[in-house]
């Protein structure tokens, strides 16, 4: 393996722009925890989707960049506006895995964006897929990441299957996540048409990133972390060469039958990594996330959308 060069970052700031919820009254902040202060007038949208902008420093550098665009334009550009940001500064986005509520937003986004900014993603985002649900006769077609219609918005395209490092080498993408673990074995519910054949969906595209913040660790942020948060986590600290984890942030993908047998063994999991935080979001589920919150209390962090995270 090519050893990456992850330079370390003096801080972080990670600000939710769209998540599942959304909470006006939910005001108490910490020092790594802030809250948005809005008037009660100016609402943030809340939908079944993630995007997080990402402030990265390091002396007198600084990178901002999207994870994720969220489902729709409406609810991206609404919450831009709420929360002030400045879509022009932002330099470039990272995609998590090829799945509408991580996308949705993403074409819309680039035609206002900055032209030429860099799009990270793995080439597998641009499969065709479905959900083979039971009960039901007909499987549900998701929509697809259209490839061409990206090129026209004149975004610079770095389809790679391999972890690589970003933003000046402050910013590590995952590429494809090793699957370790012995309890997290997928969504067999989920298809993809690879080779003109329609299998369960390996989601190989699922990828995270990582931020080295100086003298705390790792900070690891999944989208939907659909290769297992465990995994993800142990992929992170294998190619990074770094062991301490900081903070662990997004969706942990613990919702529904499926998945919900796996909490408790998760949760034994990242006992043993034992990072300093955790804010589960968007797919991790109520039945997980309140899990977390009783059997670690002093790690656990309730997130909203607008809530920023400063590491």
């Amino acid at each position: 393996m090519t050893e990456l060069n992850l330079r370390e970052a003096d801080s972080i700031e990670a600000t939710v722009i769209i998540d599942n919820y959304t909470d006006l009254l939910l005001l108490q902040s910490t020092s790594v925890m802030k809250r948005a202060a809005l008037p009660i007038s100016i609402t943030p949208l809340a939908e079944h989707g993630l995007s997080i902008i990402i402030n990265v420093k390091a002396g007198t550098e600084e990178h901002i960049f999207l994870m994720d665009t969220g489902v729709t334009p409406t609810c991206l550009f609404h919450n831009f506006d709420v929360f002030r940001i400045n879509m022009k500064k932002i330099e470039g986005v990272i995609l998590s895995h090829g799945h509408f509520d991580h996308f949705g937003g993403l074409i819309a986004f680039l035609g206002k964006a900055s032209k030429g900014i860099d799009l990270v993603l793995h080439p597998e985002a641009f499969l065709e897929r479905r959900l083979n649900l039971p009960g039901l006769e007909a499987k549900a077609k998701m929509p697809d990441l259209d490839e061409e219609a990206l090129k026209k918005t004149g975004v610079i395209l770095h389809k790679t299957k391999k972890a690589s490092t970003w933003f000046s080498d402050l910013v590590l993408s995952f590429g494809e996540v090793e699957r370790v673990t012995d309890f997290e074995k997928g969504f067999p519910w989920a298809e993809a048409k690879i080779n003109g054949r329609w299998v369960a969906d390996p989601f190989n595209d699922d990828q995270g990133i990582a931020i080295n913040v100086k003298g705390k660790g790792l900070v690891i942020i999944g989208g939907c972390s659909h290769a297992g948060i465990i995994n993800t986590i142990k992929h992170a600290q294998k190619i990074s060469r770094i062991n301490k984890v900081h903070a662990v942030l997004g969706g942990f993908h613990l919702s529904g039958p499926i998945f919900e047998p796996i909490i408790g063994p998760t949760i034994e999991e990242m006992k043993i990594i034992n990072p300093d935080y955790i804010a589960p979001m968007h797919c991790t589920g109520w039945n997980a996330m309140k899990q977390f919150a009783d059997k670690m209390p002093d790690k656990f962090l309730l997130n909203c959308v607008g809530t920023t995270y400063t590491f």
